[in-house]
C-alpha cells in the first residue's frame, strides 16, 4: 500500500488549473483546460461511481473473448455502475444505451469501444500489408477514414493501433502490426495515432486511439499466442518499448495490458511496467484498458490467489478500466474500505477516464456521435472505398517478375485458378468483424472488372475447407488461356488473436498445383494471401511470377486486378523477413553478431545450421518493381562530424527500365564499435521515390544525434563516439555502404 501522503497534491483537488496524477515516486501535473470539470465531478462521485467508471462490458449481441451473458447491464448503467461499453455498434445502439447512462445520478455518459483494427464496415488492407506500403501518410490516410466510419456509427474509441514489434511468424497476431523493426514500428505508430485522433477529440471524425498490447506480447516464446515472455530489460527497452513511447509522445488517448508477462509479473500486475515507465518516466495522461479479462487472468497466472488479489494489482499497478473480468466492481470498494488499496488510485483513474469523455464532448452532448444520417452518408461512402483500393494496390509487393510476364496488358483469355480467388470471406482478412462479406470485391471479380473484353475461366482448383486437389477443373480452364493466375496462401482464420501456427508453410495441395499447371506450359502468375510470412519453397521455382498479397480488405479484388495490369506498378516492400524453413523462426534482418558470425553456405564452427542455409526466402524491405532502379554509392557530406552535428548522406536515385514506377530507399546504419553490442544493421530512414523512365533524382537522409544512440548495460540512452557505417540501398540485403567518424 502507498500511504496516502504521497498523494496529498492530488487529494487537494485542482492546483494553478492541472490535474496531478500519481505514480511511483514521481508527482507530475498534466496542464488540461477540462481540468476543473474534471475535479468537479470528481467530488460529486461516491466511492461505487468512481469504481463503475473503472468498469467496462461488452454488449451480449458480440463478443471478442470468452463472455458471460448478464441480462443486468443496462440496470447497472442507469446506477452509474458502468463507465465503458465494447462492441456496442451503431448510432441507434449506441443511444439506447447512452439514454441509459443519462437516467444515472450523475449523467455521466459511456465511452463506446471497439476493435477496428483495420476499417469498420469499409475493411481497409491488413496493418502488417499497410506497413509494407512504406507510406506513412497512407497509413494516417487510412486510420483517419476508418474513424470518420467508427465515429458515424456511434463508437468513441478503437482499440488499435497495435504497435508491438513481431519477429515470429508463427504468432498470429503479427497481421495486426508493422513487423519486425522498431524504428519503422515506431513510425507507424505515429502515423496511425494521427490518423485514428486527428488534431482534435471533439471532431466528431475522430476517435481514441489505443496503443496495444503494452508490452512485449510479440516475444511470445514459440510464437504461441497468450504465453510467456522472457526478456531482458535491455531488450525490453531497446526493442519492443520504443513504439509504445513514440505513441505516447504522439498523443495516444490509452494504452492497453497485454496478456503476458514481463519479468516475471502478468503486464496487467506489472507497477514497473505501468506506473514506474509509462505513467512516471513518460508522463502518458490517458488512462490504461485491461485486455479482455487479463486482470482476472493474473489468477491463472498464479500472481494472485483470487479475484481480489487480481483487483488489488490491478489497480495499484496503474491498470485504470477493467476489461470484462468484473474484479473492480466486485472488490475494490472492499479493498479500499478496508484500507488495503488508498482511494487515490481510484481517484486517479477515474480523473483519467472522465478527462477523455470532457476531450470528446460527451458531457456537453452525450449523444454528439449517434446521428443517424450522418452513419447512413458515411459508412462504405465511395470515398473509403476507393482509399481501400488504393492502400491495397499499394500494400502488394512483387516478389518475382521473370522475363518480365507482368504487367497484363490485353490477354484473350485468362484462367483464373484457386479457390482463395473466389472468396470474398478471405478477401477481408482477420479482425474485419464489421465488415460485410457480400460487399467483398473477390480476386476473380476483380480480373473481371479490369478484362471485360478478355475471356475469363475459373476452376476452384483445390477444396477451401480441406486443400484436397481438383486438378482435373484446373488444367481444363489453364488448357484454353494465355496466362493462368493461381491464388494460394491462408484463409482468414488462420491468422489473427488466438492463431498461432506450428507450421506457416503454403498447403502442398496448393504448392503442387502451380507445379502442375507450369508443366503444361503455360505462364504461371501465383497470388500468395495471408495474414503473416508464409513458406512456399516448393512452388517458387515453377512461378513466372509472384505477388505477395496478404488480406487487402473490400476492395481487394480491384486493388491486385490494377497491380497486375500495372495501372499501378508494385511498390510495397517487405516488413518482415519471410523464412525459407520453420527452423529458421524467428528470424529477423537486425540480428547480432556473434564470436562466430554466420556464413553463406553452411562452415563448421560458425553462427548456422548442418541442414538450412541461415539466410531466409525474402528478406526484411525486399520488393520488386516493373521497372527497375539503380541506386548510387551514398556519399555523406562529411568523413568526420563532431557530436550533436547532424550526419547528412546522399544517394542518386534512377530509373533505368521503360515505366515510371516509385522506389523507396532505404538508409541503416552498424555502430562498429560500442559499450553494448549493435545489430549488424538498423533501419534508420526510408525516402520514396517517383521516377519516369531515365528519371534522376538526388535523396539526402539526414540522421540526428539521438538516432545513432543505443541503450547500454545501466539502461541509459547513450551516443558512443567512433564509427559507424552508412548503408543504402532498396532492400536490407542489397546495400551500399560506407563509413563515417562521430566524435
Amino acid at each position: 500500500m502507498i500511504k496516502s501522503g504521497i498523494f496529498s497534491m492530488l487529494l487537494m483537488g485542482v492546483i494553478a488549473g492541472s490535474c496531478t496524477q500519481p505514480s511511483v515516486g514521481v508527482n507530475y501535473e498534466v496542464i488540461s483546460p477540462y481540468a476543473e470539470k474534471v475535479d468537479s465531478v470528481l467530488k460529486l462521485m461516491t466511492l461505487e461511481e468512481k469504481i463503475g467508471q473503472m468498469n467496462q462490458y461488452t454488449s451480449d449481441l458480440q463478443a471478442t473473448g470468452p463472455s458471460r451473458k448478464d441480462s443486468t447491464k443496462l440496470e447497472q448503467i442507469r446506477k452509474g455502475r458502468v463507465g465503458s461499453m465494447l462492441n456496442v455498434k451503431g448510432a441507434s445502439n449506441t443511444r439506447r444505451f447512452q439514454e441509459a447512462a443519462m437516467e444515472s445520478r450523475l449523467r455521466i455518459p459511456l465511452l463506446f469501444g471497439l476493435d477496428v483494427i483495420h476499417g469498420m464496415r469499409t475493411v481497409y488492407p491488413i496493418p502488417l500489408a499497410e506497413a509494407a506500403s512504406f507510406n506513412l501518410k497512407l497509413m494516417e490516410r487510412t486510420a483517419a477514414a476508418a474513424a470518420k466510419e467508427t465515429a458515424s456509427e456511434g463508437i468513441h474509441w478503437t482499440f488499435a493501433p497495435m504497435v508491438d514489434v513481431t519477429r515470429d511468424a508463427r504468432w498470429g497476431r503479427v497481421m495486426e502490426g508493422a513487423g519486425e523493426d522498431t524504428w519503422y514500428g515506431s513510425r507507424v505508430a505515429e502515423a496511425r495515432v494521427r490518423g485514428f485522433q486527428g488534431k482534435s477529440l471533439a471532431d466528431t471524425a475522430t476517435v481514441l486511439a489505443c496503443a496495444k498490447h503494452f508490452a512485449a506480447y510479440g516475444a511470445c516464446i514459440g510464437g504461441r499466442d497468450y504465453n510467456t515472455v522472457d526478456i531482458s530489460r535491455l531488450t525490453l527497452h531497446e526493442v519492443y518499448l520504443p513504439p509504445f513511447r513514440a505513441a505516447a509522445e504522439a498523443g495516444v488517448a490509452t494504452f492497453m495490458n497485454a496478456f503476458n508477462e514481463v519479468e516475471g509479473v502478468p503486464s496487467t500486475g506489472n507497477t514497473h511496467l505501468v506506473r514506474e515507465v509509462l505513467k512516471g518516466d513518460w508522463s502518458f495522461n490517458g488512462f490504461v484498458v485491461s485486455d479482455w479479462n487479463s486482470v482476472g487472468e493474473m489468477v491463472n497466472h498464479g500472481l494472485v490467489p483470487d479475484l481480489k488479489g487480481a483487483a488489488y494489482k490491478g489497480v495499484t499497478a496503474g491498470c485504470d478500466m477493467d476489461m470484462e473480468s468484473r474484479a473492480y466492481t466486485s472488490h475494490l470498494e472492499e479493498l479500499v474500505k478496508e484500507g488495503t488499496v488508498d482511494e487515490a488510485y481510484i481517484d486517479d483513474a477515474v480523473r483519467r477516464i472522465l478527462l477523455k469523455k470532457f476531450e470528446l464532448g460527451l458531457f456537453d452532448d452525450p449523444f454528439r456521435y449517434c446521428n443517424e444520417q450522418r452513419q447512413q452518408k458515411t459508412v462504405l461512402s465511395l470515398e473509403l472505398r476507393q482509399v481501400a483500393r488504393e492502400a491495397g494496390a499499394e500494400s502488394i509487393v512483387l516478389l518475382k517478375n521473370d522475363n518480365g510476364v507482368l504487367p497484363l496488358k490485353e490477354p484473350e483469355h485468362i484462367a483464373v485458378v484457386g479457390a482463395l480467388t473466389d472468396s470474398k470471406e478471405d478477401m477481408m482478412g482477420s479482425w474485419a468483424i464489421e465488415g460485410v462479406r457480400e460487399e467483398a470485391i473477390t480476386v476473380l471479380q476483380g480480373i473481371k472488372n479490369r478484362y471485360p473484353n478478355s475471356v475469363i475461366a475459373y476452376a476452384d482448383g483445390y477444396d477451401l475447407e480441406t486443400n484436397q486437389l481438383d486438378l482435373a477443373g484446373a488444367k481444363r480452364v489453364a488448357a484454353m488461356s494465355d496466362i493462368v493466375i493461381v491464388g494460394v496462401g491462408e484463409r482468414a482464420y488462420q491468422s489473427g488473436e488466438a492463431r498461432s501456427m506450428a507450421h506457416i508453410d503454403v498447403p502442398d495441395s496448393q504448392q503442387q498445383l502451380v507445379k502442375h499447371l507450369k508443366e503444361m506450359g503455360k505462364k504461371v502468375i501465383v497470388l500468395v494471401m495471408g495474414g503473416r510470412p508464409l513458406i512456399f519453397n516448393e512452388l517458387e521455382p515453377y512461378a513466372d511470377a509472384i505477388l505477395m498479397t496478404w488480406w487487402l480488405g473490400t476492395e481487394a479484388g480491384n486493388s491486385i486486378a490494377d497491380v497486375l495490369s500495372g495501372d499501378y506498378n508494385p511498390s510495397g516492400k517487405l516488413p518482415m523477413t519471410f523464412p525459407a524453413a520453420i527452423g529458421q523462426v524467428p528470424i529477423y534482418y537486425n540480428y547480432k553478431n556473434t564470436g562466430r558470425p554466420s556464413q553463406p553456405g553452411f562452415m563448421t564452427y560458425t553462427c548456422g545450421y548442418l541442414d538450412q542455409d541461415f539466410r531466409p526466402a525474402y528478406p526484411f524491405g525486399y520488393g520488386l518493381s516493373y521497372t527497375q532502379f539503380e541506386i548510387s554509392d551514398p556519399i555523406p557530406s562529411q568523413k568526420e562530424y563532431k557530436k550533436g552535428e547532424t550526419v547528412e548522406c546522399r544517394v542518386a536515385v534512377k530509373n533505368t527500365g521503360k515505366c515510371a514506377g516509385k522506389e523507396t530507399v532505404q538508409l541503416y546504419i552498424r555502430d562498429l564499435v560500442s559499450s553494448v553490442t549493435r545489430p549488424v544493421k538498423e533501419l534508420r530512414g526510408f525516402e520514396q521515390v517517383t521516377l519516369k523512365p531515365g528519371e534522376e533524382k538526388e535523396v539526402v537522409f539526414q540522421l540526428h544525434e539521438k538516432e545513432l544512440g543505443f541503450y547500454n548495460g545501466n539502461l541509459e540512452y547513450v551516443v558512443e563516439p567512433g564509427e559507424f557505417e552508412l548503408m543504402v540501398g532498396n532492400s536490407s540485403d542489397h546495400l551500399k555502404k560506407t563509413v563515417i567518424l562521430y566524435n
